[in-house]
């Protein structure tokens, strides 16, 4: 499934951002509940884009996170 396989790689993605833009979030255990948060949010969004049939955005906003919103 398309739409999914980009969600599920966008999430990998955002998931490894936030660990390696923000190496102070991450607790001595390995855990982050920061990013935990941040990724939790992106997830509720996606999902409501892809119950909406909002394709085009969710492409948007992987276009986006791969080469910056600026």
């Amino acid at each position: 499934m398309k739409v999914a396989g980009s969600i599920d790689e966008l999430r990998r993605q955002i998931h490894h951002d936030l660990r390696s833009q923000h190496p102070e979030w991450i607790e001595p255990n390995g855990e982050c509940p920061e990013c935990d948060f941040y990724e939790t949010r992106l997830m509720e969004e996606l999902d409501t884009l892809t119950r909406s049939g909002s394709e085009e955005s969710i492409a948007a906003m992987h276009h986006a996170v791969e080469h910056g919103a600026n």
